[in-house]
């Protein structure tokens, strides 16, 4: 099968062919671990791991990195404002240090939770400094940077592509928006590298051929992603708010630096969660954790599973309702992979080649999930399949989307609940189906669904 990807550099689908065979270097951008990721965040690192699942499916090998940024994320992508890390730890009054170490573990978990594969390497802006001022070094040797009173700049102005990933006319920049230029030459230029003003004030600074200060938000992922991939590499992925900024200043630093166009072969960003409309934040609400949707009593997995409903360059709309459908169709899958599983009938036809050749095409059409999913639930309902075949079928298809069907049990009721059951199967068996459903709607006051079925009763979580 040929793999295609919609490539954000030239904004088409692309035939995927990596620069070293079948071994595809792989660069996410990864959390500032100053608070909790909300699920807005999260919804990028599930495409992240639809994307490394089907690199894998298809028989890649893979070397994943991921940054944590942990410090120069500064409060505006102006280059302005206080240190993400620096005014969480102030806030909580802690180390930046053990800020960091604390929300990394949330985050980290959150990732357990929802089935993602773990990148290959974690690496933090605050181990690699040295190599940050390397390549800060190798710019300025180039002519690239220049000095301000806050620090060392890259000069926009000496690319004649600058902006190419965002489209970006540095000209007409944000036509009708004033842009604080400060000491700056040009609106588009960024900082490499920040004084800390006061020596001592800061947690995090260090030495430099410069001064005392701490590099820019940019430059760690040029530095750690060239460290663990080489300076050129296949993959780099982000959501879409990371195109017009973040993403296009890496390209202007690392291909400067190395030399060598282009320095990443696809970018790929997700779309945004939106909630009423509008991109997930404090003032348009929606801005959910994990946990959160975990004490109102969905499971990560559901909101997964709404995930994979809607192509990821496609704006995901949130709402508890919505997921409260994917819970019930979630929850739905979940029940006939428990019925397959107790089944022995076996029965192959030629639908069987089919649908996995269908569904391997839709995901090598640039991750079509949406309309993969709907391949799964046609073969659930093909009576002329066996319960053995649907079942190898479905569990080959999860190893993409990652919804742990492997892993499905019943679950397991508390005596209390058990010992209603046992009542209401005498209750039948009595032919006093009144009680019997009068025990049913007593088991569904205490949060359990009972279903009758060949077997006999099962029984789940509402």
């Amino acid at each position: 099968m040929a793999l295609r990807l919609f490539n954000t550099l030239g904004r088409k689908k692309q035939y995927f062919e990596p620069l070293k065979g079948k071994h595809v270097g792989f660069y996410s951008c990864g959390p500032t671990v100053y608070w909790y990721q909300h699920i807005g965040n999260l919804r990028t690192y599930i495409f992240n791991d639809i994307l490394k699942r089907v690199l894998l499916y298809e028989g890649f090998k893979v070397r994943h990195v991921m940054n944590v940024t942990d410090v120069g994320h500064l409060t505006s992508d102006a280059d302005a404002g206080e240190d993400k890390m620096e005014k969480a730890a102030k806030k909580e009054g802690k180390r930046a240090a053990d800020i960091a170490k604390f929300y990394l573990k949330v985050f980290r978990d959150d990732f357990k939770k929802l089935n993602i594969i773990e990148p290959d390497i974690w690496c933090k802006a605050t181990e690699h400094i040295a190599e940050q001022i390397e390549i800060i070094k190798k710019l300025e040797k180039k002519g690239f940077t220049y000095g301000t009173g806050d620090g060392i700049y890259f000069d926009t102005s000496k690319l004649a592509d600058y902006g190419k990933l965002g489209l970006i006319n540095a000209e007409g920049l944000e036509a009708g928006k004033r842009v604080e230029l400060g000491e700056k030459r040009n609106k588009t230029d960024f900082a490499l590298w920040k004084f800390s003003g006061i020596p001592g004030k800061r947690q995090q600074e260090w030495e430099s051929p410069w001064g005392i200060g701490f590099p820019g938000w940019h430059i760690e992922c040029s530095a750690m992603s060239s460290k663990y991939l080489g300076e050129q590499f296949d993959i780099h992925t982000g959501g879409e708010d990371h195109i017009q900024v973040h993403h296009t200043n890496e390209i202007a630093q690392s291909e400067s630096a190395f030399g060598k166009k282009p320095w990443v072969k696809y970018w790929m960003h997700g779309a945004f969660l939106t909630f009423r409309g509008e991109k997930v934040s404090k003032s348009t609400g929606g801005l959910f954790t994990i946990s959160d949707l975990e004490k109102k009593g969905f499971e990560p997995l559901d909101y997964r599973y709404l995930c994979l409903n809607t192509h990821y360059r496609k704006q995901l709309n949130f709402s508890l309702e919505v997921l409260e459908g994917a819970r019930n169709s979630y929850q739905k899958l979940k029940n006939i992979i428990l019925e397959l599983k107790s089944s022995s009938e076996s029965k192959k036809t030629e639908n069987y080649d089919s649908y996995k050749k269908r569904f391997q095409e839709c995901i090598d059409d640039d991750f079509n999930m949406p309309e993969s999913l709907g391949i799964m639930w046609e073969t659930l309902r093909d009576a002329n399949l066996g319960a053995k075949e649907k079942y190898e079928l479905v569990m080959d298809f999860d190893r993409v989307f990652g919804l742990g069907l492997d892993k499905v049990q019943e679950d397991k009721a508390p005596a209390e609940i058990l010992k209603l059951i046992e009542q209401r199967q005498n209750a039948k068996k009595e032919k006093d189906f009144k009680k019997s459903d009068e025990i049913r709607n007593k088991i569904s006051e205490k949060g359990y669904l009972i279903e009758d079925t060949v077997q006999g009763p099962r029984i789940r979580k509402r």
